[in-house]
């Protein structure tokens, strides 16, 4: 089962996803690492990325999807995949599980103002919320509690949902 724990920047996608990881004992992978150089750049100078930027890193992330899969691997990847064009790329056979990280702006601007040694500028995150399209059909959990709160409510969303149960037999 590939999981991709999606939202804005800042409302804790590596946090839960690396938590959620562990809970499911599987691997995980940070999106960013799929970004180049110039994608890196970019957003260090406050710039928002375009779509043109985007599709490529989207299709190297689909790439490494497809790996896991065909070697039989769950992974939980953060993403934010923020529009259902970029979801749709990541999924293309709805074979990969969303989870919406949904806060305020108010809540994730202070967790971006409090972060330290992130390449992601802090002024984009209007970008980012402009850019969000929320995800029907998506696990949507709530980021206020502590991250480790969240991961334990994804996992029983995921159990409920018979997911976690999918992944144990896979």
């Amino acid at each position: 089962m590939i999981v991709v724990v999606m939202g804005v920047s800042g409302s804790g996608k590596t946090t839960v996803g690396g938590l959620l990881a562990e809970r499911m004992g599987c691997g995980f992978s940070d999106a960013d690492d799929f970004h180049p150089a110039a994608n890196v750049e970019k957003m260090r100078a406050g710039v928002p990325l375009t779509d043109d930027d985007r599709w490529p890193w989207l299709r190297a992330l689909r790439q490494a999807i497809d790996g896991w899969q065909a070697d039989g691997r769950s992974r939980v990847i953060a993403c934010s995949a923020l529009k259902a064009a970029y979801r749709d790329l990541l999924s293309p056979r709805d074979d990969v599980v969303f989870v919406y990280l949904k806060g305020s702006a108010e809540t994730i601007a202070g967790r971006l103002r409090a972060r330290k040694g992130h390449y992601m500028n802090p002024d984009l995150l209007e970008s980012q919320f402009a850019a969000l399209e929320e995800p029907a059909g998506a696990i949507s959990v709530d980021i206020a509690p502590p991250a480790t709160t969240v991961a334990d409510n994804i996992m029983a969303r995921l159990t409920a949902l018979g997911l976690e149960q999918e992944k144990r037999q896979a």
